[in-house]
């Protein structure tokens, strides 16, 4: 038992960085923002993370701090013009951030190492970390949820314009939203860097923007536990069916148009519909006698 566990514990870390990526994709979505930008934000995190401890010779817990507040600056800088915008022009211009990221991480041999990326990054991030990252990360947002951030964000999200007139700043709001997504991105990319013992650019490109859309599309961007299952499916679906692991990008656009027109809520917020629906259909709840 104990062999079968340790021969999928890379897989489960595996679900657990893409996790912290996915939770940084939610925030902004459950915000009403288009944002895309996460695989930039956590490339930001991940390099800054691995010259820390490779370049700086700082200790990994304080290289996985400063990869979160460059991160979350990173966020709050391209938050300040992208509040002008709107829909898909918030996409557009996120698209744009990863692709220059993308393009300074390749071109800035001295800092990133080029193309061929970095190596020997000490594994520091183990399955134990891993997990009390994800357990932190989902516990806060689930306490976000509940708050009235949560509900500015709801808000937000589903008319803009009834937000405004409830007195709720928009703008600091969506600046919020894109300081959170920040931290959890360069939390993730930073844990990233500490498990796997390099780093390449292109593991911060198109496809893990895809990927961490489709997490969120996936699982729900309402409930926080939308991103991790859509997190898990996606990570283990490729390992399930290997033959076809050269088509991810095609299995997760499949999955995308899938869910938007069947599950447009996601998984997990549609279950916890339908368990909220049940419970409403109960005989004493939906035929309960008034008392007199």
């Amino acid at each position: 038992m104990m062999n079968y566990l340790a021969a999928y514990r890379s897989l489960l870390d595996l679900v657990l960085i893409n996790a912290l990526l996915a939770f940084s994709q939610y925030v902004v979505l459950r915000a009403g923002v288009f944002s895309i930008a996460t695989a930039g934000l956590a490339s930001i995190g991940a390099y800054t993370a691995a010259n820390a401890v490779v370049s700086w010779g700082w200790p990994a817990p304080l290289g996985l701090l400063s990869a979160m507040l460059l991160a979350t600056a990173a966020a709050l800088l391209i938050a300040v013009p992208l509040a002008r915008l709107r829909g898909v022009f918030q996409a557009i211009a996120t698209l744009a951030f990863v692709q220059l990221v993308l393009s300074v991480t390749q071109n800035a041999t001295s800092l990133t190492g080029g193309a061929l990326g970095m190596n020997g990054i000490p594994r520091w991030a183990t399955t134990p970390i891993l997990l009390g990252a994800v357990t932190v990360a989902l516990y806060g947002l689930w306490r976000l949820g509940r708050s009235w951030i949560g509900r500015a964000f709801d808000t937000i999200r589903q008319d803009e314009t009834v937000a405004v007139s409830l007195g709720i700043d928009v703008s600091r709001t969506h600046l919020l939203a894109f300081g959170l997504s920040g931290a959890l991105a360069g939390l993730g990319g930073g844990l990233d860097a500490y498990h796997g013992y390099s780093i390449t650019p292109d593991a911060f490109g198109f496809r893990l923007l895809v990927a961490c859309l489709t997490f969120v599309v996936l699982g729900g961007r309402v409930s926080p536990w939308g991103p991790l299952i859509g997190a898990a499916i996606l990570t283990v679906l490729p390992e399930v069916a290997r033959p076809f692991r050269d088509y991810a990008l095609l299995v997760h656009g499949a999955l995308l148009i899938l869910t938007i027109t069947y599950l447009p809520d996601g998984v997990a917020d549609t279950i916890g519909r339908r368990i909220r629906d049940r419970r409403l259909r109960r005989p004493g709840l939906a035929h309960a006698a008034p008392v007199a």
